[in-house]
């Protein structure tokens, strides 16, 4: 019995560590704070280890995120304080590590690019925002958004399409702007 709560305990701590970026990454996302994000994502964890009896064994990455969607929905959704915006000057904002052998002209531009997304996306309603995330960010299914978020898939299907659309427009102005796009052309 001992060895086998020791190999499932192994086989959890080896799962979290593949996903945590992703989990951090999601709860910075949802919740635009960097200590409500580390406090979220460390629940979701402390949670998972809990219940690792009962998953399924067949996405543990789209189990935990749900998990972590249910705490963030269930926790910091109610606080209605109005929208907290993070700056992104921050020195506590997530920035993914730079590929071995990117040039960094190619990052400085992923960087400008990667906050008037985070940017853009901050703009986006919460509802609206958790399904972009979770599907464009994240990679979950229609359904495991579903599930994550206790709504039906037509649900998540009307608010990815309003989601995307609203990112769409405030990417549309961005590039506008810096001169990416000419005024009067649609893309």
């Amino acid at each position: 019995m001992w060895l086998g709560r020791r190999s499932a305990r192994e086989r959890f701590e080896k799962e979290a560590e593949r996903v945590f970026p992703s989990v951090l990454g999601t709860a910075l996302r949802l919740t635009r704070s960097r200590e409500e994000a580390e406090d979220l994502a460390q629940e979701a964890i402390v949670r998972a280890f809990e219940a690792y009896d009962r998953f399924d064994g067949t996405n543990f990455k789209a189990w935990i995120l749900r998990i972590l969607t249910n705490l963030f929905i269930n926790k910091y959704r109610r606080r209605t304080r109005g929208p907290q915006i993070a700056s992104l000057e921050d020195e506590n904002v997530y920035e993914p590590v730079a590929e071995e052998g990117s040039e960094p002209d190619a990052q400085l531009f992923d960087g400008l690019l990667s906050q008037e997304v985070e940017e853009a996306l901050g703009k986006v309603p919460e509802d609206f925002r958790t399904a972009v995330i979770l599907s464009d960010i994240e990679g979950l299914s229609y359904q495991e958004i579903a599930d994550a978020t206790n709504v039906p898939v037509g649900t998540v299907r009307s608010r990815l399409a309003r989601g995307r659309a609203i990112l769409r427009r405030e990417l549309e102005q961005f590039a506008r702007r810096e001169g990416y796009l000419k005024q009067g052309t649609q893309e």
